[in-house]
């Protein structure tokens, strides 16, 4: 079925304008770190929910917008994700993990306490669909789930930092227990925990450095 269209809504700056919202973004973007110490200060749930529906504009595969965002602000729900999170984590650092990523690991500072699961007023659980479910139970394709998801998560993360909260991107590994906190249906993998609130008072985050653009960018002209 071909869908019915409509004009474009563009809006068409001056070059002086584009020069000056993509410096500024860059500039607003290069602020943002990754944050492990959070403030349990609340944060209303009408700014998560923008961020979110800002997330949900980002393109997908055949447009089937294969994520769901599940927001939580219940202290018992994020108590259950820490705990099944961090049984996963020491997993991960006494068993799983192989030498040279701990070894990557270790200036960061990071091991399997995860505090923050608790103290920041929001966690996003972000999910993508595998398969969809159609009326009668049978499977739906879905197309490029996780690269779909990868994006909104980007733009979910962005939206974040431009309404001024700070993030975090956790990723237990594996992350199934989340279906089952979080009553998602077995169609629905987890992509990513995202930790998002206001700085703890203090907070500090390590001396890195990202790379130049002359690193991480080919113009052919």
């Amino acid at each position: 079925m071909t869908h019915a269209r409509h004009p474009l809504a563009f809006e068409r700056l001056t070059l002086d304008e584009m020069r000056s919202r993509s410096a500024q973004f860059r500039a607003e973007v290069a602020r943002r770190r990754t944050v492990r110490d959070f403030s349990p200060e609340p944060v209303p749930r009408d700014v998560i929910e923008h961020c979110i529906a800002a997330a949900g504009t980002a393109p997908s595969g055949a447009n089937q917008q294969p994520w769901r965002f599940v927001a939580i602000a219940d202290p018992a729900v994020r108590k259950s994700i820490r705990e099944g999170a961090e049984a996963e984590e020491r997993e991960f650092y006494e068993r799983r993990a192989p030498d040279e990523w701990l070894a990557a690991l270790a200036p960061l500072g990071t091991d399997a306490s995860k505090p923050f699961l608790e103290t920041a007023p929001w966690l996003i659980a972000v999910f993508y669909e595998a398969y969809g479910v159609g009326e009668g139970g049978e499977r739906q394709k879905r197309y490029y789930p996780m690269d779909s998801a990868g994006i909104a998560t980007g733009v979910l993360i962005t939206a974040l930092h431009h309404a001024g909260l700070a993030t975090l991107t956790h990723t237990p590994s594996p992350m199934a227990f989340l279906n089952g906190i979080l009553g998602r249906p077995d169609n629905e993998r987890p992509f990513v925990l995202l930790v998002a609130g206001y700085p703890a008072p203090g907070a500090t985050v390590p001396a890195i450095a990202r790379k130049a653009l002359e690193e991480i960018a080919v113009f052919l002209e």
